[in-house]
Formats: structure tokens, C-alpha cells, sequence
């Protein structure tokens, strides 16, 4: 073997070598679980540490389009950001419409590859909390006030735009009494005050409320209990 070819093997060698050692690093720095959650609109994109683990110098890149978009755009406040999570709810406020997410890691100047969520629809995947329930008696009736949560976005006058702009929302409320210890669904509708009637006296009563969604046919968490002694 000539000096020549001895020296371009050598030279080879090191070059793959290189790559071997490089590629499994880019590889390991890759975020994992890229993903949206969502709840109540509030939209935002989650990931986790690659497999090289979480590093203090771990800095990562976030992305966003809509679907059928070529050009993806750089989200500002999530470039170079050192959390595990950012917020797109304003970058995602056509909640028919369907996004994507993509991530990536630098770590001293070595860079992951994109990684990227999938399609995502916020009318589709959001979650809805539990209504807002409050209570009052008045002449040994029950009266149930239900609010839905919150959306993040405003209207043209700066007020909160309604859940029910977006969806069908569909009221259940459970009364329980202390001496038979039994759940009764007493109303299911879209009405958001409701009338308890004929209630026993010297009785204690818990209340307790959930949306349900008929076109997905999904419901709430349920409200947190709200008890009353009557009269």
C-alpha cells in the first residue's frame, strides 16, 4: 500500500469516526412528547428532555403554522427558552382551524432536529373545566347559578368571549341528601339558573354540576360539592 493511500485511509477513518461520535448526540438532544394540551382554549405546547437528559445550558427553539401553511414562524417569546413548555394560544385563536408545533435543542452549538407535534384542532382537543356553581335558598328552594369557565379570548368591547360561542354546552346538576345518601340528577339543560324544589326541612343537601358537550359527546370534570341545610 502506497504512502498515499495509506494517509487517505487514515483520513477516512477519522472522518467517520467523527460522524459516529456526532450523530448519536444529535440524536439524544432531540425533545421528546412534543404535544399540545389544551384546556379551555388556554393552548400549549409541551415536550420533554431528549434522552440526554435536562441540562442547565439546554436552551430549546419553538415553532408554529397552520395547516396547510409552507413557512413555518418563530415563536419570539420561546426562542432560546430554557422552560419545557410554551404558550400559543394566541398563535392558535382560530380554534377550528388545525396547527402545528415543532421543537428543537441547542446545547454547546450542537443543535436536535425539529421535532413536531401532531395535527392539533383546538375546538376538537380542548378540555372544558367544570361550570361555576353557586348556591342560594330562597323560601325552601334551591337556586342554582351555573357559569361556564372562561375563554381567553375578547371581544371587540374587551370582554371575555363565552364558552357557548364555540360550543353546545349542555348543563347536568346531581342533588344528594344526607338522610337517603343518594344521587339524583335533577336538571339537564342549557338553562343557567335552576330551581330545586320541594325539598325536605331540617335537611342537609350537597350540589354538585358538569358540562356535557353533545356533538362529542364528552363531559366536565364535576364541580366542587356546595352543601346547605334548609330550613
Amino acid at each position: 500500500m502506497t504512502p498515499e493511500h495509506s494517509l487517505l485511509g487514515f483520513l477516512i477513518s477519522l472522518f467517520l469516526m467523527g460522524v459516529a461520535e456526532t450523530h448519536p448526540a444529535h440524536e439524544s438532544l432531540k425533545p421528546q412528547r412534543v404535544h399540545f394540551q389544551s384546556r379551555n382554549f388556554h393552548n400549549v405546547l409541551h415536550w420533554q428532555p431528549g434522552r440526554a437528559g435536562a441540562s442547565n445550558r439546554s436552551v430549546y427553539f419553538v415553532q408554529y403554522k397552520m395547516y396547510g401553511q409552507r413557512q413555518w414562524k418563530n415563536k419570539e417569546d420561546c426562542w432560546g427558552t430554557q422552560e419545557f413548555f410554551c404558550d400559543l394560544t394566541n398563535e392558535t385563536s382560530d380554534v377550528q382551524e388545525a396547527y402545528y408545533g415543532r421543537v428543537r435543542t441547542a446545547l454547546a452549538g450542537i443543535h436536535s432536529g425539529w421535532i413536531m407535534t401532531p395535527r392539533f384542532t383546538p375546538w376538537w382537543e380542548t378540555k372544558i373545566d367544570p361550570p361555576v356553581m353557586n348556591v342560594t335558598q330562597v323560601n325552601g328552594s334551591l337556586f342554582v347559578i351555573l357559569r361556564a369557565p372562561n375563554t381567553p379570548y375578547r371581544n371587540q368591547k374587551g370582554r371575555n368571549v363565552p364558552m357557548e360561542t364555540y360550543h353546545e354546552l349542555v348543563y347536568r346538576v346531581f342533588i344528594i341528601s344526607n338522610s337517603l345518601e343518594k344521587e339524583q340528577k335533577v336538571y339537564e339543560g342549557t338553562h343557567r339558573t335552576v330551581e330545586i324544589e320541594a325539598l325536605t326541612p331540617h335537611t342537609g343537601y350537597c350540589v354538585v354540576a358538569e358540562i356535557y358537550q353533545p356533538m362529542l359527546d364528552r363531559r366536565s370534570r364535576r364541580s366542587e360539592e356546595k352543601c346547605v341545610e334548609t330550613p
